[in-house]
């Protein structure tokens, strides 16, 4: 998930140079003391992918006061702002991002709530869905069985309308607070969203999710509920790469129709640009087979597009986000 401003001639022509320094000072800017942004950091480990560059400015925020502190200092030195969560939709640029990077990933042990009388379940950003699942199933609470492999954060979730066996995000979720670039807050509903398949309107950059409330189904049976839990789970597990770095699925099925089934039909399985190769275990993914770069992955990426548009005369949409530079 991203907010974006626009960017100034003199930021795009300090990325270039800051983001492969080795250093963790900067002679421009002066780094607020209650909130311990740092300066060139890599984020290849905080992808899915292992891919990508170094952020120009870098925050992971403990608490909702840091973020504010972290948006608030980027504003006033004119700096475009990039959020992150576990970084598992995210294609980043092998050349960085320029501006303020702030991951989300420590803003989840704030406030997770379980209301027993409604069955529902309050939490913040940086939650992991599939912890959240597991929590739930074990309270015999149902709806949320299919988030166990998805391997994302609550905010990214909110945002992409996650989803696996035919259920999504925007079944389960009453409501979110948000986090305005002015720093205010707004609380939205499921219908404020506009949801659509992997979509909504939090995509457009301008608010970033800072928790979430969801509605479950009646406390049934704990057992039956791990059980259907563990189920979709494997399913995941069988007949999807989780060996090698990936993203997920790449693409968005274009309904009627399946991604998978149409690149598969291709013989493009295997296929590979550098190290990021087509999965030969489930074509709707592309893994990082050791070494790939961010480019390659991209590169595979309007390959795969280019040729079931020439086939098929269809224009697979990429789930994925690329962010930076290319």
């Amino acid at each position: 998930m991203t907010l974006s401003q626009d960017r100034s001639p003199s930021v795009n022509t300090r990325i270039q140079q800051s983001v492969e320094v080795d250093t963790h000072t900067h002679p421009e800017l002066e780094i607020p003391t209650d909130c311990p942004i740092r300066f060139a950091v890599s984020l290849k480990g905080l992808t899915t992918w292992k891919v990508g560059g170094a952020a120009e400015w870098y925050l992971e925020p403990r608490t909702l006061a840091e973020t504010q502190s972290g948006l608030a200092w980027a504003r006033q030195n004119g700096l475009p702002i990039t959020l992150i969560g576990a970084g598992s939709n995210l294609l980043i640029s092998d050349r960085g991002l320029a501006g303020l990077v702030i991951c989300t990933r420590h803003l989840r042990h704030v406030n997770t709530q379980f209301d027993n009388e409604t069955q529902s379940i309050s939490a913040d950003a940086g939650k992991m869905v599939a912890s959240l699942a597991w929590q739930a199933a074990r309270r015999g609470w149902g709806g949320m069985e299919w988030a166990a492999g998805i391997p994302g954060t609550l905010g990214g979730a909110v945002v992409m309308n996650a989803g696996a066996h035919g259920h999504s995000t925007q079944e389960i979720l009453v409501s979110t607070d948000v986090l305005n670039l002015d720093g205010s807050i707004e609380t939205l509903t499921n219908q404020d969203l506009d949801y659509s398949y992997r979509t909504s309107n939090l995509q457009d950059g301008s608010r970033l999710v800072i928790s979430a409330k969801f509605h479950l189904q009646a406390a049934g049976d704990p057992e039956e509920i791990k059980a259907r839990t563990f189920r979709d789970l494997e399913k995941r597990h069988s007949n999807q790469p989780y060996d090698r770095p990936s993203c997920g699925s790449v693409f968005r099925n274009p309904s009627p129709q399946h991604a998978a089934a149409l690149i598969e039909g291709l013989g493009l399985k295997g296929y590979r640009i550098g190290d990021a190769e087509v999965s030969t275990l489930h074509a709707n993914f592309i893994i990082n087979r050791q070494d790939a770069k961010a480019s390659d992955i991209r590169e595979l990426i309007y390959y795969v597009q280019s040729q079931v548009k020439a086939k098929h005369s269809i224009e697979l949409e990429p789930e994925v986000k690329m962010l930076g530079e290319f």
